[in-house]
């Protein structure tokens, strides 16, 4: 039998003695994903970082109603109109909100663009070495590389004082773009970031041959950046990262760790996903103004008859959100203007009726304990497609912002200095009798 064969016969035996009784979940009334059946997740921490609302409560039930995200008590729409209406970028003033807690002066604004700026720079032999000799397939794999190879050319790596904490994230903060953009190039480095500019303008003009980028498409990145900056403590890679830093390890460890689980396509993986399900979609729909032949493709897809066979409507549906996603509402403000500049409208009106037709069949098809609604990773694809951003970075530039709410997370894991994140697991299996190799 040769190799192939053999792990053939080896994941036969392990697939099926993995198997959990379904009906045992039940019986322990365990909460899988650490929800329960409504949805709601299971309180495992406290955060003063952010706060996600998608239901009130009134006399003991959920009532599901449209969502809302607040960081650091403000409400996020508020924080978009405030920097939208002043014509600044709010990226760099929301990381500020978010380690910092409190909202920049300017003169406080002005101090951490500076201190960003000096950060933005990466080594040269760690360019030599990780980047150009060693370019990743996968680029969130190259990221979680590329920021663990970081420790090594870091003087003091396991020092988790604070100070020495939030010095690290915030080199991190600022040298995530160029990690990303120098990773997908690998050897044809365009541009060095300019301190002057912000990280979302750093991003446009690295990547491009040219350098060039319109006033709204360095807004419409910032604003992405913005509404992807933090989600609260529960979200998969955040939890990551108090789980990974209740016990101690250094901050490259757990930053790589919450890149690791941001990639999976439940979670930050979803933009290209979205992205990737639209294609064919468009391939597979004559009119794309047709409700019915729109209704019929999301059929198929939940009968996995469609595009990946996942019988997932990627973009579609949120663990918290019921009613609405208010990032994507915002985002959605934006994406109509971008399409217009780019000629993209018909695109553009047809994700439009997805966003509402998808919904209605879901809520159709399966036993709803809330609603369901578009998520920000539906129209986010869509704009880094018009931007024209590679395929590639669409998930990388989720982390770029993400690592703001990851920071402001790991410092508040170590400032409360909680115990090691260990939650229990049922055995299930029973007790048996050992029985020696020449009587098996």
């Amino acid at each position: 039998m040769d190799l192939e064969q053999k792990i053939a016969q080896y994941s036969e035996a392990a697939g099926a003695s993995s198997i959990v009784d379904s009906s045992l979940y039940t019986k322990y009334e365990v909460k899988r994903g650490l929800r329960d059946i409504s949805g709601k997740g299971v309180l495992a921490g406290l955060t003063e970082i952010s706060e996600v609302m998608a239901y009130r409560i009134e006399e003991g039930d959920l009532i599901p109603c449209e969502g809302r995200l607040f960081y650091r008590g403000y409400d996020i729409r508020d924080l978009v109109n405030g920097f939208l209406k002043d014509k600044r970028f709010g990226f760099e003033e929301i990381c500020f909100l978010l380690i910092m807690g409190h909202l920049p002066t300017q003169e406080e604004y002005a101090e951490f663009r500076q201190v960003l700026g000096n950060f933005m720079s990466l080594p040269d032999e760690f360019l030599r070495n990780t980047i150009m000799n060693a370019p990743g397939q996968d680029m969130m794999n190259q990221l979680a590389t590329s920021i663990l190879t970081l420790y090594t050319y870091d003087a003091n790596p396991e020092d988790i004082s604070i100070p020495n904490v939030l010095r690290q994230c915030l080199q991190l903060i600022a040298q995530f773009p160029s990690l990303m953009v120098y990773g997908f190039q690998s050897y044809a480095y365009y541009y060095t970031p300019e301190p002057e500019l912000s990280i979302a303008q750093n991003i446009l003009h690295m990547l491009r041959p040219d350098s060039s980028f319109t006033e709204l498409e360095a807004k419409i990145l910032d604003l992405a950046l913005t509404l992807h900056a933090e989600h609260g403590g529960g979200n998969n890679s955040t939890f990551t990262n108090h789980v990974v830093t209740s016990s101690g390890t250094d901050t490259y460890s757990a930053m790589a760790a919450s890149l690791c689980s941001l990639k999976g396509p439940r979670h930050g993986g979803a933009n290209i996903k979205v992205v990737q399900m639209f294609e064919n979609m468009k391939a597979n729909i004559k009119d794309w103004k047709d409700d019915d032949e729109i209704r019929n493709y999301v059929e198929r897809l939940l009968d996995k008859d469609a595009f990946d066979k996942s019988g997932l409507v990627y973009g579609i549906g949120h663990a918290v959100y019921s009613l609405s996603d208010p990032r994507s509402l915002i985002l959605r403000e934006f994406v109509e203007e971008l399409a217009r500049s780019k000629g993209a409208e018909e695109e553009y009106d047809f994700y439009s009726k997805v966003e509402v037709l998808a919904p209605e069949v879901i809520s159709h098809r399966r036993k709803m304990y809330k609603g369901v609604s578009a998520n920000i990773d539906f129209y986010s694809g869509f704009v880094y497609k018009m931007l024209d951003l590679p395929p590639a970075l669409y998930t990388p530039l989720f982390a770029t912002a993400r690592i703001a709410g990851w920071s402001a997370h790991r410092i508040e894991e170590l400032a409360n200095e909680g115990k090691i994140i260990r939650p229990a697991y049922k055995a299930v299996c029973g007790h048996k009798t050992y029985t020696g190799m020449e009587q098996r």
